[in-house]
């Protein structure tokens, strides 16, 4: 039985990029990224002007310079952007103490106990978030996460969409498969080799032959194809991990090197963990690596504590495998399971 949600989702609109161009008019104009200037670094986002000339977040800044020559690249500032983002919660709080936030600058908003239509509440946070922070925001309401989440992309930047339970099936089925939370690039290439781009097409398939070609997650598709998500909103989630990671400007072409950059890492993290985590219990260290030739690696072991050591013989291992230079290194911790939570680690293992 579908239970009965009404849900927002907020999505800030380039985020990190808009705060910087607030504090900057200046550069409201100009084709704008924010992440690591050196040409070995990576975009963090970047703002609409920049999009049309195909820059993105992620990309490496040596491509997205090529791309677009008269690129402003800003540095990263977290402090700045976590206080925007405090900003636009206490809108949130307004309306409702059930907020999931999914990071910084989205989140998801259950509003179901309100008697005014989620379109309203809606219009009313933007307008308030833009009145207070200088900010826009995009929003999508709909029956559930899956489709407020979707509908949150329909009209950026500045605007929103709304999914009406009526109206889930004839939205779904139009949608490409690579919308649904879970299908990356490698899901919608197995799909597409049997013919499957829409999930109409999906809806084809039943549970058997799912589960067949995907394992537990086929069973999810099944619902998911269909617009169905029942999932609550989950206020106040704990984070299921900590980490950090730094792609080097120089590659880095000893394992002592690596020892080097581990250690600053570390302390790094310890000092991430006393301040934002002092009372949680670790499950996991891991070690990710990403070599020369953009190969990945991860190493991980048990053990509930973040010694040094560990994360050396960690590297050691990850090191072992390849042993090409080094472009990114990156450390992190999960916790253990048992505290809630389901935030994806932030080294995108």
């Amino acid at each position: 039985m579908k239970t009965s949600r009404r849900i927002i989702h907020i999505d800030m609109d380039c985020f990190y990029a808009a705060v910087e161009m607030r504090e900057r008019p200046e550069l409201a104009n100009r084709p704008l990224a924010v992440g690591g200037a050196s040409g070995r670094g990576v975009l963090t986002t970047c703002n609409y002007a920049a999009r049309e000339f195909g820059v993105r977040s992620a990309m490496p800044v040596f491509k997205a310079r090529e791309l677009c020559p008269q690129l402003v690249i800003v540095p990263v500032r977290f402090e700045l952007y976590r206080a925007a983002s405090k900003a636009v919660r206490l809108v949130f709080a307004r309306y409702t103490d059930m907020v999931e936030p999914l990071s910084l600058d989205e989140a998801y908003l259950d509003v179901s106990h309100l008697k005014r239509s989620g379109s309203e509440i809606a219009q009313e946070i933007r307008a308030a978030i833009l009145s207070e922070t200088e900010l826009t925001a995009s929003a999508g309401i709909g029956p559930n996460k899956l489709i407020a989440k979707i509908a949150s992309d329909w009209n950026k930047p500045n605007g929103q969409c709304v999914v009406a339970p009526s109206k889930v099936d004839l939205f779904m089925s139009e949608l490409s498969v690579r919308r649904i939370w879970g299908v990356g690039p490698k899901s919608s290439v197995r799909l597409a080799k049997h013919g499957i781009k829409t999930c109409a097409q999906l809806q084809t398939r039943d549970k058997a032959w799912l589960a067949k070609e995907f394992g537990s997650f086929g069973l999810e598709l099944y619902d998911l194809c269909r617009g169905i998500d029942e999932r609550p909103v989950e206020a106040n989630r704990i984070r299921k991990s900590l980490s950090n990671e730094q792609t080097f400007t120089k590659n880095l072409e000893t394992l002592e090197d690596c020892r080097e950059a581990l250690n600053r890492q570390h302390r790094e993290l310890v000092e991430d963990l006393r301040k934002n985590a002092p009372d949680r219990k670790i499950a996991k260290l891991l070690v990710k690596l990403k070599f020369s030739d953009f190969r990945r690696t991860t190493a991980e072991m048990s053990g509930p504590l973040a010694e040094l050591t560990s994360f050396h013989k960690l590297l050691e291992d990850a090191w072992g495998r390849s042993g090409e230079p080094i472009r990114l290194l990156g450390i992190g911790v999960r916790f253990k399971e048992s505290e809630g939570g389901s935030e994806q680690l932030e080294l995108g293992l």
